[in-house]
Parts: structure tokens; C-alpha cells; sequence
């Protein structure tokens, strides 16, 4: 299956969150959100995802913007993640794989140097009309939620801006 491509429409979802409400694509409309795949809650590389999206939600936030993590988890699984990891992203549950499907992010993928079948950690940001105005296909974990970020500024006008840590790590190297 191909990953969904930058300026399409978003597919028509409804899903189940861990708040208890349904999420549809339709009420999404008329504000920016991000939506990123990951394969399974409560493993190393997913906590660390979710960890950075929620240290920065209230970045998001003043942006405008919502963040949702997907799943194939159920709704059961994804609320014990979001409470022992104290999360404050809105985790919806895709146990179908139909909205992972539709948007491309499941099928092959290398994994320990095998071809498998499996979801592809990736991530869309999508803009107010309800298209996708960013992809990320194939997203390593770290550092990841600041180049959504970095992102979304951009798209939205703003350019990017350093991060606290990005300031840091230049200002640790020795002046040439």
C-alpha cells in the first residue's frame, strides 16, 4: 500500500480515543491537527514518542494545534499506557488497521533487516481544510515531536524556532 501524499484529502475515519469519545476526521475540520502511527503502546520506542508529543502539548496547544497518537491497541490498552505513563495526548484506537491502512501506514517494512508486515511509525500533519499538508514517512522516535513542531510553525507562517535543547547541544561544541 502506498502512504498517502501531501495535499490529499484526509480519508474519512471515526475512531475510538482513550478520553472516552469518538474522534472523526470530519469534526477535526477547520483547525490543524497531527496524527502519528505508532506500533504498539507501552513498548520503548512508543512510550518515547508519546513522552516527547506530551512534553510538547502546550506548544502544540498555542499553535492551534491537536495531536493524536493511533494505534491498533484497544481502547483498554491505550487508557493503561496513558495512565501509567501520565500521557496528555489523545490516543485513539485502530484495532482494524482501517484508518491505518487508509493512509498507508501498514503494510511492509524492514525489520531486523526482514521484510515484515507491520505498521510504519510515520506521522501527517493536517491543515484546516482537512488535507495533509506534511508527511513523515518512516520516523525515527528521537527528536521526532520537535521536527513535527518545527513543522507545523512553518507551515502555518511562523518559520521554525530552536528548541531549548537544539541551543544547547550548539553551544556545547568547541568554536572552530
Amino acid at each position: 500500500m502506498t502512504m498517502i501524499a501531501a495535499g490529499s484529502p484526509v480519508p474519512e475515519f471515526s475512531l475510538e480515543s482513550d478520553a472516552g469519545r469518538l474522534v472523526t476526521s470530519a469534526s477535526l475540520q477547520g483547525g490543524w491537527w497531527v496524527l502519528y502511527f505508532y506500533p504498539k503502546a507501552d513498548t520503548p520506542g512508543c512510550t518515547r514518542e508519546a513522552q516527547a508529543f506530551t512534553a510538547h502539548r502546550a506548544a502544540f496547544g498555542e499553535l492551534g494545534v491537536k495531536v493524536f497518537g493511533i494505534s491498533k491497541d484497544k481502547v483498554a490498552a491505550l487508557c493503561k499506557f496513558r495512565d501509567k505513563y501520565a500521557l496528555e495526548v489523545e490516543l485513539l484506537a485502530d484495532p482494524d488497521l482501517a484508518v491505518h491502512e487508509a493512509f498507508g501506514a501498514y503494510g511492509e517494512k524492514l525489520m531486523y533487516g526482514k521484510k515484515v508486515q507491520g505498521v510504519i511509525r510515520s506521522t501527517f500533519v493536517i491543515d484546516p481544510s482537512g488535507r495533509v499538508a506534511h508527511v513523515f514517512p518512516s520516523v525515527k522516535v528521537d527528536g521526532h515531536a520537535e521536527k513535527v513542531l518545527e513543522v507545523v510553525r512553518s507551515l502555518q507562517g511562523g518559520g521554525a524556532t530552536e528548541t531549548p535543547k537544539a541551543k544547547r547541544t550548539r553551544a556545547a561544541k568547541p568554536a572552530s
